[in-house]
């Protein structure tokens, strides 16, 4: 698995949206109802969104976020296979930072629940993924 940062890429290579995000400096995960494991939020985009688009919906579906600040860190690449990408052709999205300052009271997707950590959780959706995504942002100052 191949991990690549970029500042800019084509629009329409942006096929995901992936949210790195906080509430009161502590880190929000979600735990999806299939699964034993945390996930930052985020997903794909949908035909004619724009990315910004994709990641604040997926922001307010995953997390429930309400009143929240967004912005874009940088875009990335993931090359090999996983449970999303079968080809292992490098596919790219964009990461984003989200600082989150309400929350609705249910979620309503496919999300079991959130979670907020004062350190990052061990048990990771893509332990190989996710990880460096949350160290490129922090290499770039957005926490």
């Amino acid at each position: 698995m191949e991990i690549k940062f970029y500042e800019k890429v084509d629009d329409e290579l942006l096929k995901f949206a992936v949210i790195i995000s906080k509430t009161d400096d502590k880190w929000v995960f979600c735990k999806h109802k299939e699964r034993d494991t945390y996930e930052v939020p985020g997903g794909h985009r949908e035909d004619g969104e724009s990315i910004d688009v994709t990641a604040e919906r997926e922001l307010q579906e995953e997390t429930g976020a309400v009143d929240y600040s967004i912005e874009p860190v940088c875009v990335y690449s993931v090359t090999g296979k996983n449970r999303v990408n079968e080809s292992g052709e490098e596919m790219y999205g964009m990461l984003y930072f989200a600082n989150i300052t309400e929350f609705e009271n249910e979620l309503h997707s496919e999300m079991e629940k959130v979670c907020i950590f004062e350190d990052l959780p061990t048990d990771w959706t893509y332990p190989l993924i996710q990880p460096k995504l949350i160290e490129e942002a922090g290499l770039r100052g957005y926490f």
